[in-house]
């Protein structure tokens, strides 16, 4: 287990007695900080001519994202959740079977919801809002997410896979919102920065944070201000918290993908043209 998870873990630990907003603070710098690393290279995968189109793209989609939450987050919140759970699925087994793709998305989006339903269920109303009717179903996301937690134990088991046991253990042990940080950076977010680092050329991963740093940072303080905006809806920071997540992974999820730069050739500079 690298040093880096063990900081995450020992982090966790500490903060899950901890009241919601320490609880809230240690998602922030998960979600929010830790885990927007890999997004960060997004613009270093496009090529340079395609680089204009892609950051209007990017904006737009990142906008509407942000006018769903604060006009109908009921709604924005289940879209989220089942277009997070397909991205995971996707890329976090890209060459697994089908059953283990819907048990990796399903297991990170529903199950922190097994052996945590009440704190799961006022998570999910508190970011959905008074209107929300996605709480009523969180009986059916904990069953669904109990099943995929079992089956991707019996695949780390059948593995030795200590990185994937240990998320999927994160993810039902516990609470819902430092459980579900602390396997998402340990499922996904630190493999894919991993990825992300390797597919541009970097020898290590504080070469590829240099690279990406300008960018980086501008996503941060953009997560920044949407929380701030959506304090006035939900002063728990809660709601703020996930709309500022998703104006970033929206775009992530459904822009990139169409524009990323598949061809074999030198990335390194194209992300030194970003630096």
């Amino acid at each position: 287990m690298s040093r880096g998870i063990i900081l995450l873990v020992v982090g966790a630990v500490a903060a899950a007695p901890a009241p919601l907003p320490l609880q809230l603070a240690f998602a922030i710098l998960g979600i929010g900080v830790v885990g927007m690393v890999h997004g960060a290279g997004d613009l270093a995968v496009v090529a340079p001519v395609c680089r204009p189109l892609f950051l209007v793209a990017y904006g737009v989609v990142s906008l509407v994202t942000l006018l769903w939450w604060t006009t109908d987050p009921a709604a924005a919140l289940p879209a989220f959740l089942v277009a997070s759970a397909v991205h995971f699925g996707i890329e976090d087994a890209p060459n697994g079977a089908l059953s283990e793709r819907l048990a990796r998305g399903v297991a990170l989006v529903a199950g922190p919801a097994m052996l945590h339903a009440a704190g799961y269920a006022a998570l999910l109303r508190t970011a959905g809002g008074a209107s929300s009717m996605l709480e009523t179903y969180t009986p059916i996301l904990a069953a669904a997410g109990g099943a995929a937690v079992i089956l991707l134990l019996i695949l780390a088991w059948q593995r030795r896979e200590l990185r994937l046991a240990s998320g999927v253990a994160a993810l039902v042990v516990l609470p819902p919102l430092v459980g579900f940080t602390l396997g998402f950076l340990i499922l996904h977010a630190m493999p894919q920065t991993i990825e992300r680092r390797d597919q541009l050329g970097y020898a290590n991963t504080m070469s590829y944070l240099r690279a990406v740093a300008s960018v980086f940072g501008g996503a941060i303080l953009l997560a920044a201000v949407v929380a701030g905006l959506l304090l006035h809806f939900d002063p728990s920071g809660v709601r703020g918290l996930f709309a500022g997540i998703a104006a970033l992974a929206v775009p992530h999820l459904l822009v990139t993908p169409w524009f990323e730069v598949r061809a074999t050739h030198d990335r390194r500079a194209m992300v030194a043209e970003i630096a």
